[in-house]
C-alpha cells in the first residue's frame, strides 16, 4: 500500500526554512484549518489509502514506465537518459495524481463543489476528469490568454461537464487565473474546495501537493535500480509552481549522490527579461508573498508583481514553489533555465528520435539534459521526468516553427 510519508525538508508550522507560510484573508482560515486537520486525519488512514491507491492503479494506469531513451543517448554521445512517463497517465499528466487526492479530501470533507486554475490546461482536464468521476460540480478558471493557446485542453474541460471561466485581468494568464480561483474560493467557501494544482499556496497545500505527487519519484527511485542498479546521477524536472519536479525530487532528497536539477523557464533570455525564471534573474527573482505563501518571485523595486513570459503555459507563472526556495538556499537542489527556443529544439529532437512528443513543459527539462549529456562519461545517468504529453501544443509549437522559418 502506498503511503503519504513527510519528507525530511517539511518542517513545523508548514514553513520549509524561512519560506511557506499562510498569508490569506482571515475569512480562508476557517476552510485552510479544516483542510490541514482533514488531511492530518486521512494521512494515516487505511481507508483512504486503499481507495486513493486503487485509484492510482486502476483508473490513472500508474506505475507509469520507466524509458530508457536509447536513440537520443547514442545521438548526444554521452550520459545514458531515462524518461519517467508521466505522460502516460490517463489524461496526459502528472496532474491527475494531486487532483485525485484533493478530490478525494474534498468528498471527506463533505464538499459539493471544485474550483480550480489551469495554465496549460493539464490541472483543469485532470480536476474536471476527477469531478466527473466523483459526481461533483467543477468550475476552472484560465486566462484568456492561456484558452487561445491550449484549445484542445479547453474543449476537453468542456466535454468532462466543468465549466470553463475566461480571466481577463492582468496579463491574462495563470497568475491571474489564481486570482480568480481565489475569489470564488472566498466566496463559496461553505461547499467548495479550491483544487490547487501546484506545490504553492498557504499551508498546507505544498505540503498536500507534494505528498500526492511524491508517488512519481517512489517510482522511479525503484525503476532505476532494477533498471541500472544503481541511482541516478541527476534527477531533472521543470519547475513553474515546481510540482511534477518536487514529487520526484522528494525520493531522492536524502540520496546526496544525487543531484536534483529544476528547469525553469528561460523564455527569450534572461537579458531580455521576458522570462518566468525567479531564480536565474536576481535583479528581479526575490522573496516575497505571492497567493498565500512566501517565497520567490519576480517582482520590481516596489513589490509589485512582474509579467512572465514563456512558450509554455504551464510554466508562465510569476513565483514557485516554497519547498523550491528552501532547496535552493541550502544547496540540496540546483536551478537553471531554459529559452523557449531551447525547449522548442528539444521537442522536436525528442519526436525525432523517440516517437515522443513531450509537453512544452517538460521539454525544458529535456533541453537541459541535452545540454549536460554530451560532456557526461557514458556510466553516467540522467533521469529526467516527462511530466506530461505534447499533443496540446502542437498548434504552439507548429506557430513557433513557422515563424521561424522551419
Amino acid at each position: 500500500m502506498e503511503t503519504l510519508s513527510l519528507i525530511p525538508t517539511q518542517q513545523k508550522d508548514g514553513r520549509f526554512g524561512i519560506f511557506g507560510g499562510q498569508y490569506i484573508p482571515e475569512v480562508l482560515m476557517p476552510a485552510v484549518q479544516e483542510l490541514e486537520e482533514t488531511y492530518r486525519q486521512t494521512r494515516n488512514d487505511a481507508e483512504f489509502h486503499e481507495i486513493y491507491t486503487h485509484l492510482l492503479k486502476t483508473y490513472v494506469g500508474r506505475p507509469t514506465p520507466l524509458t530508457f531513451a536509447k536513440r537520443l543517448t547514442e545521438e548526444l554521445g554521452g550520459a545514458r537518459i531515462y524518461l519517467k512517463r508521466e505522460d502516460l497517465t490517463h489524461t496526459g499528466a502528472h496532474k491527475i495524481n494531486n487532483a485525485l487526492g484533493q478530490a478525494l479530501l474534498a468528498k471527506r470533507m463533505g464538499k459539493t463543489r471544485l474550483v480550480a486554475e489551469t495554465g496549460a490546461g493539464q490541472h483543469g482536464v485532470a480536476t474536471a476528469t476527477v469531478a466527473a468521476l466523483l459526481d461533483m460540480e467543477c468550475v476552472v478558471y484560465m486566462g484568456s490568454v492561456d484558452i487561445a493557446r491550449q484549445q484542445p485542453n479547453v474543449q476537453r474541460m468542456k466535454l468532462l461537464g466543468a465549466e470553463v471561466r475566461a480571466v481577463e485581468s492582468g496579463t491574462r494568464t495563470l497568475k491571474d487565473a489564481v486570482n480568480e480561483a481565489i475569489r470564488d474560493w472566498v466566496t463559496n467557501v461553505r461547499t467548495t474546495h479550491y483544487l490547487l494544482g501546484s506545490a504553492l499556496g498557504p499551508h498546507p497545500y505544498p505540503t498536500i501537493v507534494r505528498d500526492f505527487q511524491a508517488v512519481i519519484g517512489r517510482e522511479a527511485h525503484a525503476q532505476i535500480l532494477e533498471a541500472e542498479g544503481r541511482l541516478p546521477d541527476a534527477c531533472i524536472a521543470c519547475v513553474g509552481g515546481g510540482s511534477n519536479a518536487i514529487g520526484l525530487f522528494s525520493a531522492f532528497v536524502d540520496d546526496e549522490e544525487v543531484a536534483l536539477i529544476g528547469v525553469e523557464a528561460g523564455g527569450e533570455g534572461i537579458a531580455s527579461g521576458k522570462h518566468a525564471a525567479r531564480f536565474a534573474d536576481p535583479a528581479r527573482g526575490k522573496p516575497g508573498v505571492l497567493h498565500g505563501t512566501f517565497t520567490y518571485l519576480l517582482q520590481d523595486e516596489d513589490g509589485q508583481v512582474l509579467p512572465t513570459h514563456s512558450i509554455s503555459a504551464g510554466l508562465d507563472y510569476p513565483a514557485v514553489g516554497p519547498e523550491h526556495a528552501y532547496l535552493r538556499e541550502i544547496g540540496r537542489a540546483e536551478y537553471t533555465s531554459v529559452t523557449d527556443a531551447e525547449a522548442l529544439q528539444a521537442f522536436q529532437t525528442l519526436a525525432r528520435t523517440e516517437g515522443i512528443l513531450p509537453a512544452l513543459e517538460s521539454s525544458h527539462a529535456l533541453a537541459e539534459a541535452i545540454r549536460r549529456a554530451p560532456s557526461l562519461p557514458r556510466e553516467s545517468i540522467l533521469l529526467v521526468n516527462l511530466s506530461g504529453r505534447g499533443d496540446k501544443d502542437l498548434e504552439t509549437v507548429l506557430k513557433a516553427l513557422k515563424g521561424r522559418g522551419a
